[in-house]
């Protein structure tokens, strides 16, 4: 006996500073400006989102000691677009990044309920941890955690603002029908809690949410967040979108459930995804490899390779081959703040197997960097994006995905008015909206 097909979740990424951005291209608008984060959410939603992501970033990266080209539009704050957000929308969910190392359980506890019930239920928190001293210059505690104490912050983090968010219960606010009073029980509110973290009690300012408690994503790959992930999420923002790797990743995740008393359909996992779409598959492919070139121009394809070489490379052709030179082992002087500098676990190794890629395909350095960096996930026409994302729902590699366009802020606009209805017509996919709270949305039961 066959199972139900899946439906199939959606959710879009605000691109900000990331490298799938096409600054060149003239379609390309702000990247802080309000106007944008409206349109984008807008088209979101209209096309039945299950939520805006917006990533955060504590510290603009350096490269060789200026400002990143991808960071000089800057980082806004990500509870402020948020809030705004909710004023301007009805039911799309509404999820930030907040670091759980250089933050306070209080602070965001109380950010999110309040977000929460701005916008009727619809907040969602991404937990994540911060791996670098760079960050942390920014900060009083301006040092970094290895990473299991990073986790182990990051897990009680969560658990104290869970105790947070639940030391006001249902019922505890009270309606005095003769004095027309709102009352509150005398334990609503209270709270204590101490660990190695934290050693924090008095009373939480903000009643229960619309939701409880925030929706809880987690980002980390590693063994340690993997298991965060299965004990503690709702949903996993992972970065292994399709085929067999995304499959066994899915399954890993899925198969630590239930040591911890979950079941599989408790914890969504839902990948970033790149797309081009077009009228045919022929002109999407064309399109795919205008956005690759354009993603890595000559400069960037420079500052990519600074990352593992760690070295200045501001001399390097990159129309050229790949550098002679081997990189520097050690702490990268070069670039900072960038994720890439603790990718490579063993930089010459990952430089050889690129001179390998370069001689086998005779690519240049940027010819290279294109490669490695700048592949889309689902290219096509409308009809062969969605029965391929359909697919890669249906084979368990995902149960949907995060799309992060290469436009901001129309990027999404094609893809909604145009995949959205194929997927519609394969039954997989909602035509309305039928709750009005994230949870709904995700199909996740409500809270007690």
């Amino acid at each position: 006996m066959s199972r139900p097909r899946k439906q199939v979740h959606l959710a879009a990424h605000f691109p900000g500073v990331n490298n799938t951005t096409v600054w060149s291209d003239p379609a390309a608008g702000s990247h802080i400006e309000f106007s944008s984060f409206q349109h984008f959410t807008a088209s979101a939603e209209r096309g039945l989102f299950d939520f805006l992501f917006l990533a955060e970033g504590l510290r603009l990266r350096e490269q060789r000691g200026h400002i990143h080209d991808l960071d000089v539009v800057g980082r806004p704050d990500t509870f402020a677009v948020l809030a705004a957000l909710a004023a301007v929308t009805d039911r799309i969910g509404l999820a930030g990044t907040i670091n759980s190392t250089f933050n306070e359980p209080y602070e965001v506890a109380r950010a999110f309920a309040t977000l929460d019930h701005l916008s009727g239920g619809r907040a969602a928190w991404n937990v994540v941890t911060s791996w670098d001293a760079f960050t942390g210059e920014n900060f009083r505690r301006g040092s970094f955690l290895p990473e299991e104490q990073r986790y182990e912050r990051a897990k009680q983090f969560l658990a104290t603002a869970r105790e947070l968010w639940d030391s006001w219960r249902p019922g505890d606010v009270l309606a005095d029908v003769d004095s027309g009073e709102f009352l509150a029980r005398a334990e609503a509110g209270r709270f204590t809690h101490r660990d190695n973290h934290f050693d924090i009690g008095g009373r939480f300012t903000v009643p229960r949410s619309p939701q409880g408690r925030p929706v809880i994503f987690q980002a980390g790959d590693s063994d340690e967040g993997r298991e965060f992930a299965a004990a503690e999420a709702d949903a996993i923002f992972s970065r292994h979108g399709t085929g067999e790797v995304a499959q066994n990743f899915y399954a890993d995740v899925k198969g630590r459930m239930a040591a911890h008393g979950r079941a599989p359909q408790e914890l969504l996992i839902l990948p970033a995804a790149t797309f081009v779409v077009a009228d045919t598959d022929a002109q999407a492919a064309d399109a795919a490899r205008e956005v690759r070139s354009a993603q890595v121009s000559g400069p960037t394809a420079i500052t990519f390779l600074e990352v593992l070489w760690n070295r200045d490379l501001s001399d390097h052709d990159p129309d050229g081959p790949l550098p002679s030179v081997d990189p520097v082992i050690g702490e990268n002087t070069v670039s900072k703040g960038r994720a890439q500098t603790r990718m490579y676990r063993d930089p010459i190794a990952t430089a050889n197997e690129w001179r390998e890629l370069a001689a086998a395909k005779k690519l240049t350095s940027r010819e290279v960097v294109v490669e490695l960096t700048g592949r889309q996930n689902f290219v096509g026409s409308p009809q062969t994006v969605a029965n391929a994302i359909n697919d890669a729902v249906q084979q368990d590699w995902a149960d949907g995905f995060i799309l992060v366009p290469h436009i901001t802020p129309g990027g999404l606009d094609l893809f909604v008015d145009t995949v959205v209805p194929q997927l519609q017509e394969l039954g997989v996919y909602r035509t309305a909206y039928e709750g009005s709270t994230l949870r709904s949305h995700l199909g996740l039961a409500p809270l007690q």
